[in-house]
C-alpha cells in the first residue's frame, strides 16, 4: 500500500459528529449565559461566570472548528499566550466600567 492510501485510511481529523456535538456545547454554554444575564446574581459572579464561559468557548472555537487540536504543538504555543493576553486585556479595559455600571445597574 502507498504513502497517500495510507494516509487516506488514516485520517485523524474530527469527524461531522464531533463538529456537531461541540456545536451543541457552545449552543449550550451561550444559553447558559443568556439565562444568567436575566438572574440577578452578583456582579462579580455574575461577571466571572460569562468570562469563564467564554474562554471555554473561545478555547472550543479555536481547538475545533480553527482546527488548531489537530496541528502541531509548536503553533498551538505561539497562539495560547496571545489568547491569554486577550483576556488580560479584555479584564483591564472592562472590569473598570462594569464596576462603575453597577451602580447603575437596576436593584
Amino acid at each position: 500500500m502507498s504513502a497517500q492510501a495510507e494516509a487516506i485510511d488514516h485520517n485523524d481529523g474530527a469527524t461531522t459528529k464531533t463538529f456537531v456535538t461541540v456545536w451543541f456545547a457552545l449552543l449550550f454554554m451561550t444559553g447558559i449565559e443568556v439565562f444568567l444575564t436575566y438572574e440577578q446574581i452578583p456582579t462579580l459572579i455574575f461577571l466571572t461566570a460569562l468570562v469563564g464561559l467564554s474562554v471555554i468557548k473561545a478555547a472550543l472555537i479555536i481547538a475545533y472548528f480553527m482546527h488548531l487540536k489537530f496541528e502541531r504543538l509548536s503553533l498551538f504555543l505561539t497562539l495560547f499566550p496571545m489568547l491569554i493576553l486577550c483576556i488580560i486585556l479584555m479584564l483591564v479595559m472592562f472590569m473598570p466600567d462594569s464596576n462603575r455600571l453597577m451602580m447603575m445597574r437596576p436593584r
